[in-house]
Formats: structure tokens, C-alpha cells, sequence
């Protein structure tokens, strides 16, 4: 199935230097060529219209902010949100300064069809504080026009041609910006819809426009072909955002993380790579009390790409974080990735969860507890009980000790100090009874070269209830000395 999305974003001035605007209700306006380019309803109902000039502007309402139009940070939002938006398909274009094209036909079925596809782009965008119209579409051009219809309670939704025609039909002539040259010469013989255009003479409308229009008609309606340039994503990633405001709480760098983290996932699954550990940089003020930026690492037990998972994990260290000084900008590096891990092939999950779930489990306590606090045991290449094991880091690869010989049987409980025995009779006892000895010796010489210097003979011993002990008597003692030093099951 053919299907495109257009993402218009229709208010991009205002998102770039304010993305909060519609919830700050602040009256302030976005100047192009001294003209207003784009305002908030608070400006409009202080009396600022579209394309008024500044000096206009200025004597009808003092109080609204005139702010001059940014287009850098317009593109390096655009790119942010066709970043971000490379996690559905790895076919998206740039279609003007402010609409995304994406080519969803090989990803409906994954992502559960149209509908719950076009859900999901909406809820990435709107994490990214854009606000944005989405149009569907069987072909790109027609997609960009229903993203570009006027009016929020229209359908901008065709998933056929013949029901994408119906629509464009209706829509007006002005939409289509190669229609805008001869847009006069149009209107004087009453060509005002889409409809209206093809009902013309083409050799008549060949002479007398250009070759881009026809083009554009024809592509809209999947009579062209449509060629686009797909965005490559760089090889490494490092996203840097500015704020307008000083932050001094968590929860504000938090909702920066948020839009970078979206990029970041979208970044990963274009890139088919997964990542292990990421850096969020906090950069506070310069000049005379500057600072250096403060960083914020996230080890990874087991390599993620999802946003959420990131996010997840960042807002836990965030949640223990406190800022020492006011925050300026917020920047996100991925230094550490590598190939995404292939899906799992078993038919049948396994009891008590994956190894992913463990693994998101494990990065979960050390986000909220700290590294240092999650260990996990490790063994050690030491014949002596008490050495065998050792607590290593819990995000750190484990390393195989030396291969040691085959040892005989030993519990699992050990103590973590042996007790001494009393003996009755040149007989270990343990409880007030007598140790009946079932196995052994078990001879450890070992630990010459530390203090701890161990040489023991070790038994298996039982009383009289069948209860299992492992029990060791000291060599190096003139007096034999017995200590219990396991149980088992």
C-alpha cells in the first residue's frame, strides 16, 4: 500500500523561539522583514494583524513583545522533528522550510495500521512542543496539501486515490504554491479550485503557465512520478538545545531531555544501532561567572534505542539530581553504540521475563539507587570459600575467572563467619549432637601470598536428624580446631 505523511508545522516561529507559548498565554509576535510573520491569540486580540510592520505593531500595542524571526533555529527544529520522526521510516524527506514528508507504505503493518501509525507521529511531535497538521495521502504532493488545508475539522485523511481526489477537487487553487505565479491571471477566468484547474485545456494551459505547475498537479493526483532526497542521519550523535529562560529545577531540563531523547531514538533506529551509554550536558552561564557544564552519565546494562527507555532512565537520575546553578542549554551525546541486537526468535517467552526485562530492571535500580549501591556477585579464580566470590560492578561485563579444578560438593549457604565447634570425644558438635563425618578431606592449601593464609581440611558431616553440615578442621594448629562453615539444603 502507497501512503505518505505530511507533518506541516504550522506555527514553526512561534515553537522555535517559544515552545511553550500556548500555555504561557504571553502577547508577543515574530517579525520577517519588519512585518509580522506570526503572533500569539494574545497579540491578535491586542489588536496585531499578519503582515503589519513594526512601527504599526508597536503604536496599536505597545505591550505585546516584537521578536525578531530566527530562521537557524527554525531549520534546527525542522531537522530535530525529522530526526526524531526516523523512527517510522527510514524515508523521510524535507519538503519546504516547515512540512516533513515520510514514506510509511513498508511500516503500516508494524506499526498496527494508518490510524494508530498517524497517533504515534502526533504524540512524538507533540513531545517535541511543535505544534503540527498531519495529512495522508497515497501520493506526497497530495499529502502536503491536506497538511496545508486551511481549517482544524476538515479530513486531511485519503488512503485511495479515487477518495484523494474527491478532496482535492475542493481544495483551493491558491494552496498549490506553483499555482501562486499565475494566481491573477487564474482568478480572472474563474479557476479557483484544484477541480477547476484540470478541467482546463491542457495544451492551452501548457502555453500559458509553467512546466512545474502541470508537474505538481499531476503528482498530487499520482499521474507523476515524485522524487525526493531521503535526510541521511550524521554518523555520530549530538543534539544542543538553547533555552530562552534560566531553569533551575529538574523537571524543566527533564522536558529538554525529553525532546532530545525523541531525536535520539529516532537517530538509533535509522542508524540501526543500539547505545550503551549516553552523557546529558547541562551548560550554565557564561562571561564573568562562567562555569563548566555540568554532566550527567547514564551506563546502560544492556543496549536500548527506544526513546521512552531513555527517557524512563533519565527522568530516575534526574528525580536524584540537584541543579547547583541556573541551566542555559541542554545537550545530549551518545558516545557509546553499537549494532541493535537482533529480535528474539523463541516461541515461547521465557518464565520471569527476558533478559531485556532484567536488563531494564538492572538500569532502573542503578538510575534510582546510584552505581556504586547495585553489585552483582562475581566469581574469583581462589580456591579459599570465603574468596571464591567477589561483588563487581553490576553495568560491567563480567569477566570468566581462571578455570579452576573440579571441586566436590559445596553448599550454597555459607557463613560469613565460621563458627567454632566444641568437640566430645575427638568429635565435632554442632546443636548439642555428635557430627557423624560422611566425606572428605577436602585439602585447601591457599592465600601464601596475602595475609590470609588458609589451610584447612574440609568434611561433609551429618547428625543424627540427617542434617548436612560443612565443617573444616585447621592444619596449621598444634591443637586441631574445628569451625562450621556452610549448610545445606
Amino acid at each position: 500500500m502507497r501512503l505518505w505523511i505530511a507533518v506541516f508545522l504550522r506555527c514553526l516561529p512561534l515553537d522555535a523561539l517559544r515552545p511553550h507559548w500556548p500555555l504561557e498565554g504571553q502577547a508577543f509576535a515574530v517579525l520577517d522583514q519588519e512585518r509580522v510573520a506570526a503572533l500569539t491569540p494574545a497579540a491578535r486580540q491586542a489588536g496585531v494583524k499578519p503582515g503589519m510592520r513594526r512601527a504599526g505593531a508597536a503604536a496599536i500595542a505597545p505591550e505585546v513583545e516584537l521578536l525578531p524571526r530566527q530562521p537557524q533555529t527554525e531549520a534546527d527544529a525542522l531537522l530535530g522533528a525529522a530526526l526524531a520522526l526516523l523512527q517510522y521510516t527510514p524515508e523521510v524527506a524535507l519538503a519546504g522550510d516547515d512540512t516533513v514528508l515520510l514514506n510509511v507504505g513498508a511500516s503500516l503493518m508494524f506499526f498496527r495500521g494508518p490510524r494508530a501509525l498517524g497517533q504515534r507521529v502526533r504524540a512524538t511531535l507533540r513531545a517535541l512542543d511543535l505544534r503540527v497538521s498531519l495529512g495522508m495521502a497515497p501520493t506526497a504532493t497530495g499529502a502536503w496539501l491536506l497538511a496545508h488545508r486551511p481549517g482544524r475539522c476538515v479530513p486531511r485523511r485519503a488512503l485511495t486515490l479515487p477518495t484523494l481526489t474527491r478532496q482535492l477537487d475542493a481544495l483551493p487553487l491558491a494552496l498549490l504554491p506553483q499555482a501562486q505565479a499565475r494566481q491573477d491571471w487564474l482568478d480572472d477566468i474563474g479557476c479557483h479550485t484544484l477541480a477547476d484547474l484540470r478541467a482546463l485545456p491542457r495544451a492551452g494551459l501548457q502555453r500559458r503557465s509553467t512546466p512545474e505547475l502541470l508537474q505538481a498537479l499531476d503528482a498530487a493526483y499520482g499521474q507523476a512520478p515524485e522524487l525526493y532526497r531521503w535526510i541521511e542521519p550524521p554518523h555520530q550523535f549530538s543534539r544542543r538545545l538553547e533555552l530562552t529562560d534560566y531553569v533551575e529545577h529538574t523537571d524543566a531540563v527533564l522536558a529538554v531531555a525529553h525532546r532530545l531523547a525523541e531525536q535520539l531514538g529516532g537517530w538509533l533506529t535509522a542508524r540501526q544501532l543500539a547505545v550503551r551509554r549516553v552523557v546529558l550536558s547541562m551548560e550554565h552561564e557564561r562571561g564573568r561567572h562562567a562555569r563548566p557544564p555540568t554532566e550527567l552519565e547514564l551506563a546502560l546494562a544492556q543496549p536500548v534505542w527506544q526513546a521512552p527507555q531513555l527517557l524512563h532512565l533519565l527522568r530516575e537520575k534526574l528525580n536524584h539530581f540537584t541543579l547547583e546553578a541556573p541551566v542555559i542549554a541542554v545537550a545530549l551525546q551518545a558516545p557509546d553504540t553499537v549494532e541493535q541486537p537482533a529480535a528474539s526468535t523463541t516461541l515461547f517467552p521465557e518464565p520471569g521475563g527476558t533478559a531485556a526485562d532484567h536488563a531494564r530492571l538492572l538500569d532502573l535500580l542503578v538510575a534510582r539507587l546510584g552505581r556504586d549501591q547495585v553489585r552483582h556477585a562475581q566469581p574469583a579464580a581462589d580456591h579459599r570459600p570465603e574468596a571464591a566470590n567477589t561483588w563487581g560492578d553490576a553495568l560491567a561485563p563480567p569477566q570468566a575467572p581462571t578455570p579452576l579444578p573440579t571441586l566436590l560438593d559445596r553448599p550454597f549457604w555459607l557463613l560469613q563467619t565460621p563458627l567454632p565447634l566444641k568437640l566430645s570425644g575427638h568429635r565435632p558438635q554442632y546443636g548439642g549432637q555428635a557430627l557423624r563425618l560422611m566425606r572428605g578431606p577436602e585439602r585447601i592449601e591457599s592465600g601464601w601470598w596475602d595475609p590470609a593464609l588458609t589451610v584447612r581440611d574440609y568434611f561433609v558431616a551429618e547428625d543424627a536428624a540427617a542434617a548436612r553440615y560443612w565443617i573444616y578442621r585447621e592444619r596449621d594448629a598444634e591443637h586441631a580446631r574445628w569451625f562450621l562453615h556452610g549448610l545445606y539444603a
